[in-house]
């Protein structure tokens, strides 16, 4: 069925932050600035017609959020900025004062604006406010992802949200602190970082025949998947996310008939925001996630995909001396925990978004994100990306296993 409908899009403009800010160079660090992370990241949230903002913007959210959005990037100067490469690839960011894209729409979604979409000498972030007929709006990102892992962009959004609201500034402060997670002089990586070991290429299958599709597990699906974990580990319980991370991994691997004797391999991205003695300061807005691959069967990975202050300094130092390499990504699958990074804090006035997350996947990668069913239970969702055919064999394999996971 084709749904034809009327949309109105201004042009697409900067904006700058609202007062002067510092015209300085800041580097990143040497973990965040690794190949695997010199992408764009789309993210959206919904939100409900419901509500309010500020009388200046005449209850408009694209006038609210241009506003606070002004406001906000003068302490959050950085993302305003543009990234440069100097010596070694190292990036760093020119703090230009230049702006970030936004764009206000009427019945669309994320807008793509030409030129605008590579990592270096571009804008870090595109926004965009579309009004919906019913009332509601959807908030839409595109965000260079080497200058912020999911929680660092929600924290910058929240300052958003809470200027957007009246405050007269964000209650978290920002904090730079790159340097927390560079590599030490001379580098010296401790752990072997096989999920960074070059492996022979495998081809990705064409764009044309991938589709996305979630899948969302509430309450008594998790419950069910930890039964048959527990069974089958001979009692031992999983978390939610080991068994969750445990159920996605079988499928896919069955779905995507890797062959016998393949490695078929597992990835956590583990935020290392609470590791101890790293000591990252609140307020920090960087990446702060290194990947551990783990040896399936996951459903017992607890202790292996907790990363030590070791492992993080490890990573750095690897990144440093092997010119930031990206994943070997042949068969494997990236696990991504969503759910705690905080998209609910994003009140623009209207009230906390139906959906705040990732607005799509990559065949390589998978979130587990925070969302309400039809039962307005607390429950997971996760976007899986696969190929046609493989996705018929994921969705089936995923009903078998929810049900009788003992095979695990």
């Amino acid at each position: 069925m084709t749904i034809a409908f009327a949309v109105r899009r201004r042009d697409p403009e900067l904006v700058g932050p609202a007062r002067k800010t510092p015209r300085e160079s800041k580097r990143l660090s040497d973990i965040e600035d690794q190949e695997g992370l010199r992408r764009h990241v789309p993210i959206v949230l919904f939100y409900r017609g419901r509500g309010g903002a500020a009388a200046a913007d005449g209850g408009d959210p694209a006038a609210t959020v241009r506003r606070a959005l002004g406001e906000a990037l003068v302490p959050y100067y950085p993302l305003a900025g543009r990234l440069r490469e100097v010596d070694g690839r190292k990036l760093v960011v020119d703090c230009t004062g230049e702006g970030v894209l936004f764009v206000e729409a009427d019945a669309d979604l994320l807008f793509e604006v030409e030129g605008s979409g590579g990592v270096l000498n571009c804008p870090l972030l595109l926004i965009q406010v579309t009004r919906l007929r019913c009332g509601g709006f959807v908030l839409a990102l595109r965000l260079n992802h080497t200058m912020c892992d999911a929680e660092g962009i929600v924290q910058f959004m929240s300052a958003v949200s809470e200027l957007a609201r009246g405050l007269p500034a964000p209650t978290v402060a920002p904090v730079w602190s790159r340097e927390t997670l560079d590599a030490r002089s001379p580098p010296r990586p401790s752990f072997p970082h096989h999920e960074y070991d070059p492996v022979p290429p495998t081809p990705f299958p064409p764009p044309g025949d991938m589709v996305m599709r979630t899948f969302t597990f509430g309450p008594a699906d998790i419950a069910a998947i930890k039964k048959g974990i527990s069974a089958q580990q001979g009692g031992k319980k999983a978390t939610t996310f080991e068994a969750l991370a445990a159920l996605i991994w079988r499928a896919r691997t069955s779905a995507l008939e890797i062959p016998a004797g393949e490695d078929a391999r597992l990835a956590i991205a583990a935020n290392v925001r609470g590791v101890r003695d790293l000591a990252l300061p609140a307020g920090y807005y960087g990446n702060a996630c290194v990947y551990r691959r783990l040896s399936p069967p996951p459903g017992r990975c607890g202790a292996e995909a907790a990363a030590s202050v070791e492992f993080v300094r490890s990573t750095a130092d690897l990144m440093a001396l092997r010119g930031r390499p990206c994943l070997a990504l042949a068969n494997m699958l990236i696990v991504s925990d969503n759910r705690h990074a905080g998209y609910r804090r994003v009140d623009l006035g209207w009230g906390e978004p139906v959906y705040g997350g990732p607005a799509g996947t990559l065949f390589v990668l998978s979130f587990f994100i925070a969302v309400r069913n039809g039962d307005v239970e607390d429950a997971i969702a996760v976007p899986v990306m696969l190929p046609r055919q493989a996705m018929a064999r994921f969705a089936s394999e995923v009903a078998m296993l929810s049900k009788g996971v003992s095979r695990l």
